[in-house]
């Protein structure tokens, strides 16, 4: 095998597969494929590294106002007001838990949904169909492909009856793409190679079989998971300001002690005095009670967003969400919950209007503003009839399931 990246969409049929080493009858040996499994690893994208427990709970510490709150609480320590320095810590600590719970409950779900979408495929080893965890999977494994399939690896196609393949999560494009296995220009831009199918993305319509090329961190949604692990995380509106109002603050603060201090000695009272003047001065002028109030306020956020099956990381991901005022999207406005529904049908001459949306199994049929009985129309019932038969989804409810991430 070539480790090179190769434009697999370019290749002839014979070079292809001698290149990977490989029959399309027969596929890969179970010793050959155990063999690039050791040398290449597991069809899986890398995670992400993590902070850990301990890491996780001291981010929370790290904001500008928990710096003067931690300041404050160590100089009324100093000076032995242990009441309101054990209030200070206090607040500090409620906030930190609360922070620190959310997110690793936030982590926890996100890691539960990435178990949850490892997929089976059947691929094609020593002549005989058989059915693999996704991960299995190595370059030169012949891939089966049928409706409702989620394509596991980057395959170059080898076969395709009526194929029709869902590429919007890597092209933006919402109607589905129409595959050929004929070989392309080597100029041939990803949304265009109908010969190829990708990670991640999911068969629509028809049946077809596939050669697997890249696996894990090496097909073309590794390459975005890698460009997302190296992004840099941006401050939310939320935390810009309040970085900068925690910046005013602790300037007007030290301004104001150092006032109250000058006045006094200049008034001929005792420096000790007016040091203790000026730091109970500087603790009482700081808000303990924001960081709380303000962590309060985001965990209801996040509270009511967990009923409707979002998940959210950090807490001031939720005033994110609600300081949004523009969305942009490509032409084919992709921005879809891909729940296509049927609102008119027009059938034996007769126009039927039809209540519902998304998968809900709930709805009428009415005409004329009343609701009727479709088994008194036979043209509307053969209509429905026709739209049964010729298609083979089907709707499961799992109340287990994971609405999303942000």
């Amino acid at each position: 095998m070539n480790p090179q990246k190769l434009q697999w969409h370019n290749l002839p049929s014979d070079e292809l597969f001698t290149t990977l080493g490989t029959d399309a009858e027969q596929g890969l040996t179970e010793s050959e494929a155990q063999r690039r499994l050791d040398t290449v690893g597991p069809n899986r994208l890398t995670p992400r590294r993590g902070k850990g427990v301990l890491g996780l709970f001291l981010s929370q510490f790290n904001q500008p106002l928990v710096y003067i709150l931690l300041l404050s609480g160590a100089v009324t320590a100093f000076l032995q007001e242990w009441v309101d320095s054990s209030v200070i810590f206090g607040v500090v600590l409620v906030n930190a838990i609360i922070g620190f719970i959310q997110e690793a409950n936030a982590l926890k779900a996100i890691n539960a949904l990435a178990q949850a979408l490892n997929i089976s495929t059947t691929v094609l080893r020593n002549g005989q169909r058989r059915t693999l965890n996704a991960g299995e999977l190595v370059p030169g494994d012949v891939v089966i492909l049928q409706s409702g399939d989620k394509v596991p690896a980057d395959l170059r196609l080898l076969q395709s009856r009526e194929l029709q393949i869902d590429e919007s999560a890597l092209t933006g494009e919402s109607v589905p793409a129409q595959k050929r296995p004929a070989m392309l220009e080597e100029a041939t831009g990803l949304a265009d190679r109908t010969n190829m199918a990708y990670s991640s993305t999911l068969v629509t319509y028809g049946t077809g079989s596939g050669l697997v090329v890249e696996t894990g961190d090496r097909t073309e949604i590794g390459l975005i998971n890698r460009m997302i692990a190296n992004a840099t995380d941006l401050d939310t509106p939320l935390t810009q300001k309040m970085t900068q109002f925690s910046q005013l603050l602790l300037w007007v603060i030290i301004a104001m002690a150092v006032l109250t201090f000058a006045v006094g000695v200049w008034r001929g009272e005792s420096m000790l005095a007016m040091f203790m003047a000026s730091v109970a001065l500087a603790v009482g002028a700081i808000p303990e009670g924001l960081p709380a109030a303000l962590t309060i306020t985001l965990a209801i956020g996040v509270s009511r967003m967990a009923k409707r099956n979002a998940i959210i990381r950090k807490l001031p991901a939720v005033e994110t969400l609600g300081s949004t005022t523009v969305i942009c999207s490509d032409k084919t406005g992709t921005l879809t919950q891909n729940q296509m529904t049927v609102q008119a049908i027009y059938a034996g001459g007769e126009y039927f209007q039809v209540s519902g949306s998304g998968y809900t199994p709930e709805g009428e049929f009415n005409r004329l503003g009343k609701t009727l009985d479709p088994n008194h129309y036979p043209a509307l019932l053969e209509c429905l009839k026709a739209g049964l038969l010729c298609n083979d989804a089907r709707l499961l409810a799992d109340s287990r399931a994971v609405g999303g991430c942000a």
